[in-house]
């Protein structure tokens, strides 16, 4: 479409909006249903109007003239009686690595614990010498496959880290290729360095003794590949694996730290397997987001819900399809951090070994059904509170000025995007106001 053509989206039984910014507490179950008869208009990858069909229709022809070009210069999108939303969100993926780990299923059923395969060399590490290994071209086409896959489910953003590099070559060049592909598009992605991913072997190798080892890799994370991602500015954020086993509070105070110090904002992977000060760490420093936090101490509740309260809420990242792709028992305490006003977002977590999985309308099922969010709540966590964890304000919601990404979905309400488990629901995606997803029927 040329950007001087407009588009409209018109016919819907249900446009839900998700204005009013980040929601927590009972305000992340109102997820802002437009009126009957409300119609969404778009021009220049920006919203122009979200009203009645005939008030739409006049400011997008208002908004055509101001640019030079026919008033009527406009598609339409027929929603047909399905629903309309924000595009959704992805807040945490690990989109680009090379291999897959499908044997530590086996694994797992035999009784092998996540650290324990860790240290045998198999996890993390295996997908890190994949990585390594495989080329730009590779990695490039295997990000656009799976992109392809995400959007085809709705999701327009997506957050992507590195990580299976563990080394500033290829760590740099995982960044490098998130923003390319975030260049590319359709999809807007979203690159974070996440160098404190694990300790790679060669630098295990090197060392007497566990602490020894990781120590080193902290102090080489902090002096080298921080300084050369900073200077890359391609970035946007830097995430720390903060768990009992790979790098401490301590650690990753520091890691984060030197990251604020070269502008980069924060997040991290927080108490996924024991309480270990990650939650309290992340309100301290003001992180975007503290993810996983499936074993958040009463202390990391308290210090997440006293930041809610102040200038910098730190969002609860949840990630649902890793215990249950784990087949853990464990689960991450969704109506605890609603019931205690901390604003809860959701993400696939997308990656070779806990969680193989693009869809995120299927994490919003898991969500409602395994951790306890009303439909309502796994939508406003999966647009305007997952665009809040990436410190994005210009998406996630339907308002004029807004980003021109939505989708219409083949579903009369927004009820049943995650009643529906794991089907293709998405007819129509828009993507920074063009039309990229044509499959409604």
């Amino acid at each position: 479409m040329s950007p001087t053509r407009g588009l409209l989206v018109t016919g819907a039984a249900e446009v839900v909006t998700l204005t009013g910014g980040l929601r927590r507490g009972p305000a992340q179950d109102e997820p802002a249903v437009a009126p009957p008869g409300t119609a969404v208009a778009c021009l220049g990858g920006t919203i122009v109007a979200v009203a009645p069909e005939a008030q739409a229709r006049d400011a997008l022809s208002a908004a055509l003239v101001v640019i030079g070009a026919a008033p009527d210069a406009w598609d339409v999108v027929d929603a047909s009686g399905g629903t309309v939303t924000p595009g959704l969100v992805d807040p945490h993926t690990h989109l680009l690595f090379a291999g897959s780990r499908e044997g530590e299923v086996v694994l797992r059923q035999r009784g092998a614990g996540y650290l324990e395969i860790l240290a045998a060399g198999g996890g993390i590490l295996a997908t890190v010498a994949a990585t390594r290994a495989a080329s730009d071209a590779q990695l490039l086409a295997h990000g656009r496959r799976w992109l392809g896959e995400m959007l085809r489910h709705g999701t327009t953003t997506v957050e992507a880290k590195s990580g299976y590099g563990l080394d500033t070559a290829t760590e740099l060049r995982l960044v490098a290729l998130a923003g390319r592909l975030g260049e590319e598009g359709p999809v807007d992605v979203i690159p974070t360095f996440l160098g404190a991913h694990a300790v790679p072997a060669e630098v295990r190798a090197a060392h007497p003794d566990a602490t020894a080892a990781t120590e080193a890799y902290v102090r080489s994370v902090i002096a080298e590949q921080l300084p050369a991602v900073a200077a890359q500015g391609v970035a946007r954020s830097v995430d720390v694996f903060c768990e009992t086993g790979v790098f401490s509070p301590d650690q990753a105070r520091r890691i984060l730290l030197a990251a604020l110090g070269h502008g980069l904002a924060i997040r991290l992977h927080a108490d996924e397997l024991v309480p270990s000060g990650a939650a309290e760490l992340a309100a301290e420093l003001g992180a975007l987001s503290a993810d996983h936090l499936s074993c958040a101490s009463p202390e990391g509740f308290a210090a997440l819900a006293a930041a809610a309260e102040g200038e910098h809420p730190v969002v609860a990242v949840l990630l649902p399809t890793v215990p249950w792709f784990l087949g853990l028992d464990s689960r991450e305490p969704a109506r605890e951090l609603v019931a205690a006003g901390i604003p809860v977002a959701i993400g696939t977590d997308f990656n070779p070994g806990t969680s193989p999985i693009p869809n995120l309308p299927l994490a919003m099922s898991v969500a409602m059904l395994r951790l306890g969010l009303t439909p309502a709540e796994a939508l406003v966590a999966t647009t305007v509170n997952a665009a809040a964890a990436l410190g994005l304000a210009d998406r996630g919601n339907l308002e004029p000025g807004r980003r021109a990404d939505l989708v219409v979905w083949n579903v009369p309400t927004h009820a049943q995007l995650p009643y529906w488990a794991g089907a293709d629901l998405a007819g129509t995606v828009v993507a920074g106001g063009v039309r990229v997803v044509d499959g409604r029927g």
